[in-house]
């Protein structure tokens, strides 16, 4: 079943590089007392991710920074390597936080998996954005398959 608005994320390890190091953060350290942008996507290094998704939030990061936001989160279905590696491209580092949620374990217990097997990709992140305040969601905007249209940067923004 899928996350709502009001309801606190669940409890799960996620990942992140420090420097050379695997770092594993709960989301319950994460987002207590924090206002974050979370960002989720089907890959790293994917057409639609690299070209646009990414790249927005990047851009958008200090007016996202500006109207209050503490914290902006890229999350993906790929290990830490890949998403340090794809966020060092796209000069993430000092922005947004790359974070790996390499078995799926977030995306299964928000209920917003996307089967991608048929096209060799296995199971990944439907593409969606979220605000989370203090580790409750206060907004959700979920893709329609194939689109992009409310996950993106200046949708969040224009929720602030």
């Amino acid at each position: 079943m899928t996350i709502k608005i009001n309801e606190k994320i669940p409890s799960v390890t996620l990942q992140y590089m420090d420097g050379s190091n695997v770092k594993n953060e709960s989301t319950d350290e994460l987002f207590s007392g924090k206002k974050v942008a979370l960002f989720a996507l089907p890959g790293a290094f994917t057409p639609t991710c690299s070209v646009s998704h990414l790249p927005g939030y990047v851009t958008k990061s200090d007016e996202l920074l500006a109207k209050g936001v503490d914290l902006i989160v890229c999350l993906s279905v790929n290990d830490a390597f890949v998403m340090s590696a794809w966020g060092k491209q796209h000069k993430a580092d000092d922005c947004v936080m790359m974070l790996a949620d390499g078995s799926g374990d977030f995306t299964q217990a928000v209920g917003l998996e996307l089967d991608l097997t048929s096209n060799g990709m296995g199971v990944r992140s439907q593409r969606y954005s979220m605000l989370i305040n203090d580790g409750v969601v206060e907004a959700l905007n979920i893709e329609a398959a194939g689109k992009f249209e409310v996950s993106d940067a200046d949708t969040m923004l224009a929720g602030l």
